[in-house]
């Protein structure tokens, strides 16, 4: 299969990391049997076509966005690829986060202490996330939160690194429509830059409006406007290692 490339308007001029090497490199030096586990199965090549790749879609709702003091309160994730979404295996943990909840973040997710009173700490949820995120490519909507809390939960709690190739849908919305909200004519006529918001840039693609702020519905929301934009500004014949990160 000839694969194409991005549309002109992605400025993502380098493919990103060769991950599959990276897994092997990681696999060698990972110290917790769990990690190395997850590493040695390995991750897909980065010329394999969308249209082949497994991904999952993974959200985490937080008591705050300050990834070294924070901590994570719930992961919602999501297996899809380019046909189809498979609910069956949608997986929503609550985990006890390491400090409070405060009052913000109560407001935000709804999540409250009653519902975290009996939950499992991040600990016992390690090895069943891995599960579900071993083999497959992460697409997140604002990779800095995903990335960095979970950078920060491994560090913390396993003392090792954890790295992972992931798709962030709000850097390709932002991509998508740097160049179409920015046209002169646009421009000319005063026309607002776009909300690259997970709602926002769904009800672009005539999308549903969920409750946001549920870290499985959001995963849902993630993975459904993922679809959504390779269908409408890309191909799935466009290579893995273009999106990635």
């Amino acid at each position: 299969m000839k694969l194409r490339k991005l549309p002109a308007f992605f400025p993502f001029s380098q493919p990103g990391k060769d991950w599959q090497t990276e897994y092997q490199r990681c696999a060698e030096q990972a110290n917790d049997a769990k990690l190395k586990h997850f590493y040695q199965q390995g991750m897909i090549g980065g010329h394999t076509p969308l249209s082949e790749v497994p991904f999952v879609a993974l959200d985490l709702e937080t008591t705050g966005l300050d990834a070294q003091r924070d901590d994570i309160v719930s992961i919602g994730l999501i297996p899809f690829d380019m046909r189809r979404i498979y609910c069956q295996q949608a997986k929503h943990w609550l985990v006890r986060p390491l400090p409070p909840l405060n009052s913000e973040s109560v407001i935000i997710h709804g999540i409250t202490h009653s519902d975290i009173a009996d939950a499992p700490n991040l600990n016992q949820m390690i090895e069943p996330l891995l599960e579900a995120l071993a083999g497959k490519v992460v697409v997140v909507h604002y990779k800095t939160i995903e990335r960095n809390f979970l950078a920060e939960a491994f560090k913390k709690r396993l003392h090792e690194e954890f790295r992972f190739p992931l798709v962030d849908t709000m850097e390709v919305e932002a991509n998508i429509h740097r160049q179409l909200s920015r046209s002169w004519w646009q421009n000319l006529l005063g026309k607002k830059s776009f909300s690259l918001r997970l709602a926002a840039s769904r009800q672009r693609y005539g999308l549903p409006h969920y409750q946001s702020h549920h870290a499985l519905v959001d995963a849902q929301a993630t993975a459904e406007l993922f679809m959504a934009q390779v269908r409408h500004h890309l191909s799935v014949d466009v290579a893995i290692d273009t999106l990635w990160r």
